[in-house]
């Protein structure tokens, strides 16, 4: 039995009806989750579901990607309520995905460990609970007072961007079905670098974080690209 056939039998749910993917959109989304990031035989799953029944697909690094890829497996099925407006762009149906260190803890309660995962969850079901919808270039804070993930980082905001697979190309699965999944990456910010965003626009500070060794990647002690950097300029200015 694959990872597959075990999310299409585990249904455990808050006695609510689930909007879940059709099996023939399962098997599609197995296909391109391996044809694009890797194959993997384990999956974290969810215990109990509302709305949707949301599990993690952890793919190993490898050569070329030497990151643990966390993808959600779920949160498509659900129409996000986008604006009419943008209804020709197709982005009503989204998945999610966050980079960790090859050594990270994935088996961990403790928080300076979860929290990748815990953000990962939160940001896929957001659009439920707030009955909004998520796409390039939003952010998601830990809580409105700015707190930082977890006591071992200063990190404490999410900024969504495209998700590429290993061939660096954007990944956008088109179903059968006729739901097209949008896959957009988690990169965990400051909030001098939410701020920036806010002032500058997405590409401004998307700019500067690729010139991270690491992007988009979690490093919990990476350089803040407003603060770090301006500290840098004025060093060499004197």
């Amino acid at each position: 039995m694959g990872i597959f056939d075990i999310f299409k039998r585990k249904q455990k749910t808050n006695n609510r009806p689930l909007i879940l993917y059709s099996e023939v959109e399962l098997d599609e989304y197995d296909s391109y989750i391996q044809a694009c990031l890797g194959t993997n035989d384990k999956v974290y799953h969810e215990l109990v579901s509302d709305v949707i029944h949301l599990d993690v697909i952890p793919i190993p690094p490898t050569e070329d990607c030497p990151y643990i890829k966390l993808v959600t497996m779920g949160a498509g099925a659900y129409r996000m309520n986008v604006p009419e407006s943008f209804a020709k762009f197709e982005m009503e149906y989204a998945e999610y995905i966050i980079y960790v260190p090859k050594d990270w803890n994935l088996d961990s309660a403790d928080e300076k460990d979860y929290w990748p995962m815990r953000a990962l969850k939160s940001t896929a079901r957001l659009p439920i609970s707030s009955d909004t919808w998520l796409g390039y270039g939003h952010t998601v804070s830990m809580d409105a007072e700015g707190t930082p993930y977890a006591e071992n980082t200063k990190l404490n905001c999410i900024l969504l961007v495209n998700a590429l697979d290993q061939y660096g190309r954007r990944m956008k699965l088109k179903m059968s079905t006729g739901k097209t999944i949008n896959f957009y990456q988690l990169v965990p910010i400051y909030g001098e670098e939410l701020v920036y965003k806010q002032e500058h626009g997405s590409d401004a500070l998307v700019d500067l974080l690729c010139e991270l060794p690491d992007f988009p990647a979690v490093d919990i002690d990476r350089k803040n690209v407003i603060i770090d950097s301006c500290e840098e300029k004025g060093e060499e200015e004197r």
